[in-house]
């Protein structure tokens, strides 16, 4: 198991106070005027050509969510541990929304012995540092017992997650799936919403986070789709699959979203072939593949045509084994069926053309649909700052410039920041970045011998290079509307280089 990626970053330009919500009314999402079956792209008076950087539909609506996070008992595929969850289920609700819809989540810390923070991935939170949910940086945990009402402007559209980001909560049961409805790169007749791919372990993340300290990345039990799998306990199969049903000649949209905590999965669908219209919050011009590449955090958005006899077809999330070991690798199914009234195992076999291995899908293929060019590649100020792993006193260490980051639950940065703190130490890691709405660019390296995913809070981040080795101005930097998003994959190795806007204050 391997330690999140995280870098703190501090932008300047004023944090404004939190405001007091306003009373609102619920409603519910639904699709907005001209978005049809045959006109995907467009949105009311918006359309896929809209900068969602400067420009939001204003619709007025608030849409809103109880979670309820408690200690429980579960048993995903059929074995029982102790694990946590929200309002009781493994994944928790959907968040559902429309482009430029207020989203409001009351959480209720019900745990006996844990704070805890729900983060709501590639959420820009736009002005809204406070409501970004990570406990020492933007907020104190929510304490047991308590609550906190975040409050959110759904800016993006497209599909992601929330999570837990105190401790290993996340991976314990404390996630679920966020849809925020807005045009689309291709046209598809439903939506099927969200195919959520999880590894799983028998034991508590915690547990396996101990025995990591000193024996290595264990080897997990087994993965879910959408909170369900079966196992082989001992010759007895135990638990189930999750099933969706198509008709044919229709066309379906699934909401990829992978929330491991140490695997990188291939997708894919029998026979089908998958038109890949977004990743992350970022829709992208349609290209086809058998098989897709996701990486942990990441989001793609796939079109499946019912194109194919009708029958029982197997979907699977493949562990790549290069970088992930899973006790259950070749069963983690669930099934496509043509005929809901069917229960037949399907008989269909895997593509047969891959190789194992953690990659991101190619960026040549992954061409936004609204074009961003980032500018000013001239180096006016530039640091480097190493990044190492280490093991202290049997804990693992992250390490920024020979210096681990010490932050307090009580002592957030977002509110030193608010009360004017400016004498930051090198334990602090923070990057502080005193110009507001200009580029700035980072070179990530690593000498790790296996792949590890980076995700930025706050902004999405051009990827204007990425390869093995170490990287030199000999590289070339794509700046032409390069592939744009929330979540890369940082090579074995090797080296990504991202550009971002810095047009978001706050303490990322």
């Amino acid at each position: 198991m391997r330690a999140p990626f995280l870098w703190s970053l501090l932008f300047a330009g004023g944090l404004a106070a939190p405001q007091a919500a306003s009373s609102t009314s619920s409603a519910s999402a639904s699709a907005c005027t001209g978005n049809t079956a045959n006109d995907r792209s467009t949105w009311c008076d918006y359309d896929l050509q809209t900068d969602w950087y400067t420009e939001v539909p204003d619709t007025g609506v608030t849409v809103e969510y109880w979670f309820e996070v408690t200690n429980t008992t579960v048993s995903p595929d059929g074995i029982e541990r102790i694990g946590l969850a929200v309002n009781g289920s493994i994944p928790g609700p959907t968040i559902e929304a429309n482009w430029g819809d207020t989203v409001v989540v009351h959480v209720l810390n019900s745990m006996q012995n844990n704070g805890t923070g729900i983060h709501w991935h590639g959420i820009r939170q736009n002005w809204t540092n406070w409501m970004d949910g990570v406990p020492s940086i933007t907020q104190c945990p929510i304490a047991p017992g308590e609550s906190m009402t975040y409050t959110w402007r759904a800016t993006q559209y497209g599909s992601s997650w929330y999570h837990s980001h105190f401790s290993l909560q996340a991976w314990n049961g404390v996630f679920g799936p966020i849809v925020i409805h807005g045009p689309a790169s291709a046209n598809y007749d439903e939506d099927i919403g969200p195919v959520m791919l999880s590894d799983w372990s028998h034991q508590t993340a915690d547990e396996l986070y101990t025995y990591a300290q000193t024996q290595g990345p264990p080897e997990l039990n087994n993965a879910l789709i959408n909170g369900l799998n079966v196992y082989n306990n001992s010759g007895t199969i135990t638990g189930s699959r999750w099933e969706t049903t198509v008709t044919s000649g229709n066309s379906y949209r699934l909401r990829l979203v992978n929330t491991a905590i140490d695997t990188h999965f291939k997708f894919m669908i029998d026979n089908h072939t998958l038109t890949v219209i977004a990743m992350d919050f970022v829709p992208i011009e349609p290209y086809e593949t058998e098989y897709l590449d996701i990486n942990m955090g990441q989001r793609y958005d796939v079109i499946v045509s019912a194109n194919q006899d009708e029958g029982d077809y197997w979907i699977r999330a493949i562990p790549q084994t290069a970088c992930s070991a899973n006790d259950n690798v070749d069963n983690i199914r669930a099934i496509l069926r043509y005929d809901s009234s069917s229960t037949a195992d399907p008989t269909t076999t895997a593509y047969s053309n891959m190789t194992n291995e953690c990659v991101d899908e190619p960026y040549a293929s992954l061409v936004p649909a609204l074009a961003q060019n980032p500018t000013s590649l001239v180096e006016t100020d530039s640091s480097d700052m190493p990044v190492t792993i280490g093991v202290l006193n049997n804990l693992f260490k992250w390490y920024i410039s020979a210096k681990t980051m010490a932050v307090e639950w009580g002592n957030p940065t977002t509110l030193s920041v608010y009360g004017g703190k400016t004498d930051w130490t090198d334990n602090d890691h923070v990057v502080e970045l005193a110009t507001a709405n200009e580029w700035v660019y980072f070179v990530i390296e690593t000498a790790q011998g296996v792949p590890h995913p980076f995700h930025l809070h706050g902004h999405d981040f051009w990827v204007l290079a990425a390869g093995t080795g170490t990287y030199s101005d000999a590289v070339t930097l794509n700046t032409a509307n390069p592939p744009r998003r929330d979540v890369a994959t940082l090579p074995a190795s090797g080296y990504v280089v991202i550009a971002f806007y810095t047009d978001n204050p706050g303490a990322w």
